[in-house]
Parts: C-alpha cells; structure tokens; sequence
C-alpha cells in the first residue's frame, strides 16, 4: 500500500519553472516505479515522466522531454517533476502515480496508487 500527497503546483508565467513533490507513505514505496501525470480541462489524463524504483532509468513524453526532469529521493520518499520553461499548454493538474509493475510503464492503467493532483497554471 502506498499513500501519495503532491505539492508544490501554483501560478507560473510562461517561461518559468516550477518544481512539484509528491511525498510517499507506505513500506512499498522504495520498490515502486513512479510517474507523473495530467489532466487539463476537457482532456484525458496523459503521461508526463516515470522513474525506476532505484531511479537509473527514466522515460519522458516527447511534448516535455529536455524541458521536464523526474527525480526521486528514496531516503524521503519523495518524487520530484522539476518543470522549465513553462508553456500554457503546460497547464493541468499534475497527477503523482506508483506502481510494482515491472518497468517503467507509460500508461495509466498500469498504476494501482494515485494522489490528490496539484494545480500548475501557466500564465501567457
């Protein structure tokens, strides 16, 4: 079982950059792969970035793939997105996500554990 609480969204220009958390609970979390996804208004949720459970491999979305950077710190149990250069299509809740699924999955459905979101709104 795992327990999942982002933060760390708010009001950004574009341009800007914004770094979220997602602080993580539970005895699983260290063998647990996790990514981070979104969801903006009248859109389905889409993958942003994943990360190993010993945080050697990563995989990125193309539309924030050199702009975006996933990171974990398993001492905290907590997982970073660090977003820059911000762009209003950046705009949505952004999702924190675990699973024990083998790999690096970039797909929604292969997650069993989810957090509350947290808002990023990137301004023009």
């Amino acid at each position: 079982q795992v327990q999942l609480v982002e933060s760390g969204g708010g009001l950004v220009q574009a341009g800007g950059s914004l770094r979220l958390s997602c602080a993580a609970s539970g005895r699983t979390f260290s063998s647990s792969a996790m990514a981070w996804f979104r969801q903006a208004p009248g859109k389905e949720r889409e993958f942003v970035a994943v990360i190993s459970w010993m945080g050697g491999n990563t995989y990125y979305a193309d539309y924030v793939k050199g702009r975006f950077t996933i990171a974990r710190d398993n001492a905290k149990n907590t997982v970073y997105l660090q977003m820059s250069s911000l762009k209003p299509e950046d705009t949505a809740v952004y999702y924190c996500a675990a699973t024990q699924t083998y790999g690096i999955p970039s797909t929604s459905q292969a997650y069993l554990y989810w957090g509350q979101g947290t808002q990023v709104t990137v301004s023009s």
